[in-house]
């Protein structure tokens, strides 16, 4: 199936069959990765695997795409999700192979958190609560530069739902709204755990989300965020006359079923065995 934009003429056509078959991709490209560290934060990058990829492959518009708009910008507030971007940035080729293989090793550059400077990597994340702050920063920035007769550009920024519990996060929510940042979309990777407690559980005011953030003057909507699709589509259809942020409900560990919502998965990496079953069980989904 391929999705269209009624609302933003500017989109990519988007095909979500193609999004799932990347998706399993990049789950299996990550499950390598993990054989040749000793740790690595992959449930957190499974939750927001198909989220990153809406945005890279279908909302975000690249610089050589015209010069009527700005590039636009992709932000992973939630650091401890990186493996859901290097891989998509492996695979549309701005982060070399060779890097992805020397991942969290003396020789080579990615850490467990990304590193503003390495390439595609636009902010240091990872510190909990700032995220949000530097991608309203750089919707000013890019209202600011934008020239006439040349749209800003759009910043994406992924949070986790447990840094939703900072301060500063809500601070940044109500500079971006008192702004007036349209050009501004929060995706909030809301899998129901902050590290090893379920969010719902140990902050259950939290809830309901959508009506705090309609509130602080977003406009908001939940989806599946396991449905590319659907992600795509709300973003894509929204009025635009105010920021954005979807609530995208997720799994943590999502895609193999011994990880899923079981938090010692936030940390470790599977051994030999449980590695096996992890590629049995994706090429089961794939078939």
């Amino acid at each position: 199936m391929t999705v269209h934009s009624m609302a933003q003429p500017g989109h990519n056509r988007f095909d979500v069959g193609e999004s799932r078959r990347r998706c399993m991709r990049y789950r299996r490209r990550i499950l390598d990765i993990s054989q040749k560290v000793g740790a690595l934060h992959i449930a957190p990058a499974f939750s927001c695997l198909e989220i990153s990829d809406a945005c890279y492959h279908g909302l975000m518009r690249p610089a050589a795409a015209g010069a009527d708009k700005s590039p636009d910008t992709f932000l992973m507030s939630k650091g401890h999700g990186c493996m859901a971007q290097y891989v998509i940035l492996e695979d549309i080729g701005v982060l070399p192979t060779s890097d992805l293989d020397a991942y969290c090793t003396p020789d080579g550059i990615l850490g467990a958190h990304p590193d503003y400077g390495n390439p595609g990597i636009e902010a240091s994340t990872g510190s909990l609560g700032h995220g949000l702050s530097m991608a309203v920063g750089m919707a000013v920035a890019e209202r600011n530069i934008a020239g006439k007769g040349r749209a800003p550009g759009m910043v994406y920024c992924v949070l986790s739902d447990g840094e939703l519990q900072e301060g500063s996060t809500w601070e940044a929510i109500l500079m971006g709204s008192t702004l007036g940042l349209t050009n501004l979309v929060a995706v909030v990777d809301n899998n129901d755990f902050q590290s090893l407690g379920r969010t719902s559980e140990t902050h259950p005011s939290f809830y309901p989300l959508v009506e705090k953030l309609e509130a602080f003057g977003w406009e908001s909507v939940e989806v599946n965020g396991h449905d590319a699709g659907a992600v795509y589509e709300a973003v894509a259809a929204r009025k635009g006359d105010r920021p954005f942020f979807l609530v995208a409900k997720t799994v943590k560990g999502r895609g193999v079923s011994y990880m899923e919502s079981v938090p010692i998965w936030h940390y470790r990496a599977p051994n030999p065995d449980e590695y096996r079953q992890a590629l049995d069980e994706l090429k089961e989904i794939a078939s």
